[in-house]
């Protein structure tokens, strides 16, 4: 199996649990003989997705037709993701009543929100870098000093950081399994006057005294923050992850009437849906507005994971585009901006950043 074959493989199985004709599909691939199941760890660990294809597989009953060693590999990773998970949740849960308790209100986003909703049908499926939560601006000084009374630390120097993303650096507590990112933005500068705080605070919903976004507005954070934040538009990729959490979303709410509540953003957030729906071999679950435009970008996707050293070159361009234009703008703000111009000040006097880029370890 090539790269798109183990990365169409992959998608199908994260679907059996609802999709009849992918469930016999994939048995057929299985009983085969011809899934590379090497690939198939790989790619999917990669895309963070091993744990809810080991999930998918044992709903199924297909446990079986795999081989021992590598049923036993999965199974061994799922139970630790979801051991991690429960020590996640249980943070949230001391995250919450810390910040309400002081009459602050954060909204659960992303992958912690998902385990916190049950999207899941396991929460060993998910796994989860950071917990994010968002705050209202006006709050954001109060939730940093009551963190740092909790002994929540920043992991990078204060006086080191630019205040213009759409989250504080990430912070620990000891003790702790995960990071937290405080969020006062869910976009890049650009794309906040359609998304952000005050847009979706009159939508906002509770479960177990958690607030959360709607469901539309997860799917359109689901969505913006692979499409736009991390440029996946530009990159022409597909990450099974963000796809399987849209794909989950579409049982709470219609993902096509979601993405239209931006019109200026429609483009980018469309073919997202076109891409969910190819990898997943579906429409009926994740419909989009097919159109010229997702024809020729899916297209376009299609010849790069046709051709593994074509998409290597595209991903090297772009993120050199992306990291061009990011450290221009930065040192163009020095001209003008104090903050900026320490921080490229620091840069440039610390061996220790240097090394980093070099790949050395830092002196001590």
């Amino acid at each position: 199996m090539n790269y798109k074959e183990t990365l169409l493989f992959v998608g199908k199985c994260l679907t059996i649990t609802h999709d009849k004709q992918n469930l016999k599909l994939v048995k057929e691939d299985i009983v085969s003989g011809n899934v590379g199941w090497d690939n198939v760890v790989k790619l999917s660990t990669k895309h963070y997705v091993f744990p809810a294809l080991y999930c998918t597989l044992k709903r199924a009953n297909f446990l079986h037709y795999l081989p021992e060693e590598l049923v036993n590999y999965m199974k061994h990773i799922t139970d630790l993701n979801r051991e991690r998970n429960l020590q996640i949740i249980e943070q949230a849960k001391e995250i919450n009543e810390l910040l309400t308790t002081n009459n602050i209100t954060p909204i659960f986003l992303k992958g912690t929100a998902f385990l916190l909703q049950n999207l899941y049908y396991d929460i060993a499926e998910r796994m989860v870098g950071d917990i994010d939560f968002l705050v209202a601006k006006e709050d954001a000084t109060l939730v940093l000093e009551i963190l740092k009374n909790d002994t929540y630390k920043f992991t990078i120097e204060e006086s080191t950081y630019l205040d213009n993303s759409k989250h504080y650096p990430r912070m620990v507590k000891r003790g702790c399994i995960n990071a937290i990112e405080v969020h006062r933005e869910m976009t890049l500068k650009k794309y906040r006057p359609y998304f952000n705080y005050d847009v979706v605070k009159t939508n906002l919903i509770t479960s177990n005294s958690y607030i959360f976004l709607s469901f539309k507005d997860q799917v359109l954070h689901t969505i913006i923050n692979k499409q736009l934040n991390d440029y996946g538009y530009l990159y022409k990729s597909i990450a099974l992850r963000n796809c399987y959490d849209l794909y989950l979303l579409s049982y709470k709410t219609d993902t096509l009437k979601a993405i239209k509540q931006i019109p200026t953003l429609f483009k980018f957030l469309n073919v997202f849906l076109c891409n969910a729906s190819f990898v997943f071999n579906t429409q009926t679950y994740i419909p989009f507005e097919k159109n010229k435009q997702t024809t020729n970008y899916q297209k376009s996707i299609i010849k790069l994971l046709d051709s593994p050293v074509k998409y290597k070159n595209h991903h090297l361009r772009v993120q050199f585009l992306v990291f061009s234009k990011s450290r221009m703008n930065i040192i163009r703000k020095t001209f003008y901006s104090k903050k900026h111009f320490i921080f490229v000040s620091q840069r440039l006097t610390n061996i220790n950043w240097y090394k980093r880029k070099l790949g050395f370890k830092s002196a001590l």
